[in-house]
């Protein structure tokens, strides 16, 4: 319901109340729609409910003992309160106009409306189809978890939930879009998240205006963050339930978008993309390594090529002893054109192997990667120096936890790699100096992107290169101001 649609009160006969839903959402038209008409204490009751969105099971048993009503009582004039009784599940509410019943009957839930009576019942017996919950693909672990957030907000919450029992966990849910009134829910701990940031996302949320969340998460965090053109992510996702807990403590603010098997993560810094669930499933000492060879390869999906480039272009930069990593072939085809079209080429095979069945996908791959690339430096498109490094960059990119991140880090690497290509060694000083300081000027919400290391904050710089024991780890990050700063209590 819009905010300037007038709220249409419950009629006392129940013909009324079925034209008006006949009319409204096409009761009798939409086969998915139906409505069940039964008699008690000489009254009408209506029962309308959504195919496919609730669970048949709980409606005949709601109905039976409804229909038991007529054998066991005799007092017409307590009907609505005899009815209220028998309805034999925990989630009842009464609901007094016909704009809300609608809200609710397309969620899934069942009204139920008496004769004679200006409010009805409506009953929570939602049962949504999907899928049942398993590790995210993209968030996998060797050792932890297997669970994963499925499309289903409210197996999502039961999931979370289960790894907080804190009585201060809180769930806020919106509606969200005037055509599919998406559920959205903003999940915090009340003692531990900034209040005023939780403010801030349920303001800007409840500001969205849009027919509807199609794209679920996704359009939620673009009206959230307004990032415009930046490929840089603003936002966290996250499939992984013992991920957005640690979070939730540490007092993020998680958003959860109904069909959306990914959550969002506010706010985040560029660091939050580059940690992985495998640090803090392996002892500290493993994790920092693990850390450190990640971060190795993220710097070489954005230098590598870059640096390569230029040192191609004034092999006078190179020592004598590394001269070997130059082109040690020469083709008609500029090194920089090489270079594009190769990456381009692992844009191809990645979108290639999205759409491919899974079965047909690995086939797809040899065949590009041996015949296509190997006939390609025979015939002189590639050099065979090109091909090595671009696969590195490449490899650096898939190691890269945050997918977002990963594109991002390629679109950078592709503008320095030409700046270079341009300008040579002026090129990749004041390339990188430019993109240092772009990433410096980008705040999410009111957030520091480049934080802990600009502004610098030693102490939780050194937890970024170092994975802490959690035995070690007693205060939260301050930039999400935690009203409690302690994570263990005293």
């Amino acid at each position: 319901m819009t905010t300037t649609e007038k709220k249409v009160p419950i009629f006392a006969n129940l013909a009324d109340n079925e034209a008006y839903l006949k009319e409204k959402i096409g009761i009798g038209t939409s086969f998915d729609l139906g409505i069940r008409k039964v008699y008690i204490l000489k009254k009408e009751v209506n029962i309308y409910y959504c195919n496919g969105l609730c669970d048949t099971q709980y409606l005949i048993e709601l109905l039976k003992q409804i229909v038991q009503i007529n054998d066991k009582e005799r007092q017409t004039a307590q009907a609505k309160q005899i009815l209220e009784n028998r309805l034999v599940h925990q989630q009842v509410s009464s609901v007094d106009n016909l704009n809300e019943a609608i809200d609710k009957l397309l969620s899934g839930l069942i009204v139920i409306l008496l004769e004679g009576e200006t409010s009805g019942f409506i009953v929570d017996v939602r049962s949504y189809p999907g899928r049942q919950p398993q590790e995210p693909d993209t968030e996998k672990v060797v050792r932890g978890a297997r669970d994963g957030y499925v499309e289903n907000i409210i197996v999502n919450t039961a999931l979370t939930r289960r790894r907080i029992r804190d009585e201060r966990l809180r769930f806020e849910i919106i509606q969200v879009g005037e055509r599919s009134k998406t559920d959205v829910c903003i999940a915090y701990i009340k003692d531990v998240a900034d209040p005023g940031l939780v403010e801030l996302v349920k303001k800007e949320i409840q500001q969205i205006k849009i027919d509807g969340l199609t794209m679920g998460d996704k359009t939620i965090e673009e009206f959230l963050v307004k990032q415009g053109y930046n490929p840089y992510p603003l936002v966290r996702y996250t499939e992984r339930p013992d991920v957005a807990a640690t979070h939730l403590l540490e007092g993020h603010v998680i958003i959860m978008v109904d069909t959306s098997p990914s959550v969002i993560i506010t706010p985040t810094t560029f660091f939050h993309h580059v940690q992985h669930a495998e640090e803090y499933r392996q002892n500290p000492a493993v994790g920092t390594f693990v850390r450190w060879v990640r971060f190795l390869g993220i710097l070489a999906s954005l230098f590598l090529l870059p640096l390569w480039v230029l040192f191609v272009l004034d092999p006078s930069l190179l020592p004598e002893k590394l001269s070997y990593i130059g082109p040690n072939k020469h083709t008609n085809i500029p090194v920089i054109v090489q270079i594009f079209i190769a990456d381009f080429g692992i844009e191809f095979l990645r979108m290639a192997a999205i759409h491919t069945p899974t079965p047909l996908s690995t086939a797809m791959g040899l065949i590009a990667a041996v015949l296509i690339g190997q006939i390609a430096i025979d015939v002189g498109l590639f050099v065979p120096e090109v091909i090595l490094y671009v696969a590195v960059a490449a490899i650096g990119s898939f190691a890269t936890p945050s997918y977002e991140l990963s594109i991002a880090n390629k679109i950078a690497r592709l503008a320095l790699a030409l700046a270079v290509a341009v300008f040579k060694v002026p090129g990749l000083v004041i390339g990188t100096t430019v993109y240092l300081i772009w990433l410096v000027r980008i705040r999410s919400l009111n957030t520091p992107y480049l934080w802990p290391f600009i502004p610098f904050d030693p102490a939780a710089f050194l937890q970024i290169l170092v994975r802490r024991s959690v035995a070690g780890t007693t205060v939260r990050p301050s930039i999400v101001h935690p009203q409690n700063q302690q994570k263990q209590p005293t």
